[in-house]
């Protein structure tokens, strides 16, 4: 008895360490940026931190979790398990969350290469592919198209029952996937600077989160096409899902996609020289 209780106490030590060096540098890296962006509301952004992305993605499962437990299906999960995963967030997450930030305020944040002009210069007119619409809509079909064919089977194995047993070959996709943005949002983020536009920070993260709207749509694809689910029951439950892990890829993409543009300007920019 003891002996369990010892190896339950272990994998929660374990967890916790864990836990707190992903939060820690999540958190440092973020008070940084945010810093170096000259943000002010440091309690509001820590708390929306904490709270914003597994609040929207614990309701979507719970919402889907009634579902479940209104049809009485054997793949609900039990309340407990939803008490200890708000344990988790609230009892483990978010105060690793805000510890985090405090020692990240004890550092130092980036430093820009060069002065900024106080007055913000005017901006020519633009090209067409240069242009915010078809500059996001362009840069989602690369990054999509290097995951096109896993999402296949990936998709086969969740809602045909099928088995899933390439993760190999789905790590050196996703590595593909991570490179493909951050090339994809580089090379949209120089076309923008040579036109003199330099709003470069949405843009990069929007171009490059735009691939989880290609995602939604091979989802739905997927689903009049490749499924025969019968019930409204479960077309709620497949979109739920399939709307959960489109919001998690949006959230992704944009963020590799913003740190390698602000990656690639810092780089860039420090090798000007001023006169």
């Amino acid at each position: 008895m003891y002996q369990l209780l010892f190896i339950k106490v272990k994998k929660l030590f374990l967890y916790l360490k864990c836990n707190f060096n992903i939060l820690y540098y999540i958190i440092l890296y973020y008070i940084m940026l945010y810093s170096a962006f000259g943000g002010t509301l440091w309690k509001k952004n820590i708390f929306l931190s904490a709270v914003l992305c597994p609040g929207i993605i614990f309701a979507g499962f719970f919402l889907c979790n009634i579902i479940l437990w209104s049809q009485s299906s054997s793949a609900a999960i039990p309340f407990s398990t939803l008490l200890l995963l708000l344990f988790l967030w609230f009892g483990v997450s978010t105060p690793l969350t805000y510890l985090g930030a405090f020692i990240a305020f004890q550092r130092s944040s980036w430093s820009y290469p060069v002065r900024t002009n106080q007055i913000p210069r005017q901006i020519p007119p633009q090209p067409f592919f240069s242009k915010p619409l078809p500059a996001t809509v362009m840069a989602g079909i690369l990054p999509f198209g290097s995951i096109y064919v896993q999402m296949f089977f990936m998709f086969n194995s969740l809602w045909a029952h099928l088995t899933y047993y390439m993760f190999g070959f789905l790590f050196v996709v996703y590595l593909i996937l991570l490179v493909t943005i951050s090339e994809t949002s580089i090379i949209l983020c120089y076309f923008q600077l040579c036109g003199e536009d330099y709003r470069w920070w949405w843009r990069a993260f929007f171009s490059s989160a735009f691939t989880a709207f290609y995602l939604l749509v091979y989802s739905v694809y997927f689903y009049l096409y490749k499924l025969t689910i019968v019930g409204v029951v479960s077309t709620v439950l497949y979109f739920s899902y399939c709307l959960i892990f489109v919001f998690i890829f949006f959230i992704m993409c944009g963020t590799v996609g913003f740190v390698s543009c602000f990656w690639f300007v810092r780089q860039i920019y420090s090798v000007v020289k001023v006169d």
